[in-house]
């Protein structure tokens, strides 16, 4: 595992500095063209950055290491280790000003950098195959002079340690969502911004108790209150509070753990190939009722009601998506949606694109190619669905939320599917059973709280 952190490490080369000449009320530039190249200590006061493995140790920068020079509100050039020290130059520097150094952790930014022209540019810190994205800046403490033959610079990060345990066994990488994975900097504002892009992706190499650390921005922890980090192929586990504030620039060296780990998929030999997870969205074992979901919902609620529905305004009659009558939507809309799409299913949303709701079909190839039979597991009632090729799926009966309550946990399963009731589009599809009965499909308000069992797409 190749992970890059920064210790104390002084760096130099040699300083060709260019003539510049000075006016009396403004800083100048060098003459225009010039380029110079220039010494940059770098210290961090006794800062340490402990190995995330061993909890020892400074590492030091690492070859092809860039950081990022800025002068007068614009981008100005690179400089980059070679293994021993940084070095390259830089372009028309501000007489009178310090110098800006920014280390975007060898992410390369999404656009293309002109000296003495770029202001902003943004990187996303989403691959961790073979860098640790640390985002640091410092401007320098001394102003550019042509005359000045040493820079030195406090970098120190703007983030905060993660780690997390990867106890996958795959071979394919595990994915965090839900974390703000972009920078963006701005050289004339001498800022850091962090969002998040898509969902908010964070990958990590796929290992088996392996130790990960991501310095993150400090307020995308935040998103860990409600535990919102899950692995692609997985999910969340553990639960991880708001890093504290990072003052005055410090470094916070304290990690915060989350484990992620990989939930298991079941073979079930259907005719399409789909498999299966063994356990419900938001539960991390078979026996977990995990969270509710309105249909459409990609986050649970405290309260299930068509005055809180996303794609209503208030009643069956005012459907705002996926209605395909115009008596029932608003105003008289119709988008003829009749299946959910990637960003309103719940499974997509939380677990990645590789994951989704099962469709009305789906379901019913379950029902068809496996035998069933109502059993308690581990003191929790539910089905056991058993396939001919001997694997086995268990779904807990985790009841349905109504407004704020929870009806029938332990007496009846509601399994949504992502398909529309078309005959009444203010009604989707479920799986249901009980234990008297085990039948098809039926279907049920679409602002219900309801179970999400999620499937994998092969391919």
């Amino acid at each position: 595992m190749n992970m890059k952190r920064i210790g104390i490490i002084a760096m130099a080369m040699t300083l060709i500095l260019g003539l510049s000449q000075c006016k009396k009320e403004q800083p100048t530039t060098a003459n225009e063209g010039d380029t110079v190249s220039i010494r940059l200590d770098i210290q961090n006061n006794g800062g340490t950055r402990m190995d995330v493995n061993t909890s020892t140790g400074e590492v030091a920068y690492e070859t092809g290491d860039v950081i990022y020079v800025a002068s007068g509100g614009t981008f100005i050039g690179t400089l980059a280790h070679n293994g021993t020290n940084f070095g390259g130059t830089i372009t028309n520097p501000i007489v009178g000003e310090p110098l800006h150094f920014y280390f975007l952790g060898n992410v390369t930014p999404a656009e293309t950098l002109t000296a003495g022209i770029t202001t902003t540019c943004s990187v996303v810190i989403s691959d961790q195959t073979d860098h640790l994205p640390v985002i640091e800046y410092a401007p320098s403490n001394e102003t550019y002079t042509a005359g000045t033959t040493t820079f030195t610079a406090h970098l120190l990060n703007k983030c905060a340690l993660v780690k997390f345990n990867v106890t996958t066994s795959s071979e394919a990488a595990t994915c965090i969502t839900g974390m703000k994975n972009k920078v963006t900097v701005n050289f004339a504002e001498y800022t850091l911004t962090h969002s998040q892009e898509g969902n908010g992706v964070i990958t990590l190499p796929a290992g088996n108790g392996e130790k990960w650390a991501i310095l993150l921005p400090q307020e995308a922890m935040e998103e860990c209150e409600t535990g919102s980090a899950y692995s692609v192929d997985g999910a969340y586990k553990g639960t991880c509070g708001a890093v504290p504030a990072i003052l005055d620039n410090s470094y916070l060296t304290a990690g915060i753990e989350v484990f992620v780990s990989t939930p298991n998929v079941v073979d079930l030999g259907l005719p399409s190939g789909l498999l299966w997870a063994t356990c419900n969205l938001g539960a991390d074992t078979p026996e977990g009722y995990g969270d509710y979901f309105a249909w459409g919902e990609i986050q649970p609620n405290d309260y299930y009601d068509w005055s809180t529905y996303r794609y209503c305004n208030g009643s069956i009659s005012t459907l705002t998506k996926y209605c395909n009558k115009s008596n029932y939507g608003y105003n008289g809309f119709t988008d003829n949606l009749t299946t959910l799409l990637p960003e309103d299913d719940a499974a997509t949303a939380n677990w990645g694109s590789d994951w989704r709701m099962p469709t009305k079909e789906e379901w019913q190839e379950l029902y068809n190619n496996t035998t069933c039979t109502w059993t308690t597991q581990n003191g929790v009632n539910g089905r056991l669905l058993t396939a001919s090729n001997g694997n086995s799926l268990f779904i807990p009966a985790a009841g349905y939320r109504n407004f704020s309550d929870i009806s029938y946990a332990g007496s009846y399963g509601y399994y949504w599917s992502s398909s529309l009731y078309t005959d009444w589009p203010y009604l989707a599809w479920y799986f249901g059973f009980n234990s008297g009965y085990y039948d098809d499909m039926y279907y049920n308000y679409r602002y219900s709280g309801q179970s999400v069992r999620l499937v994998y797409d092969v391919e």
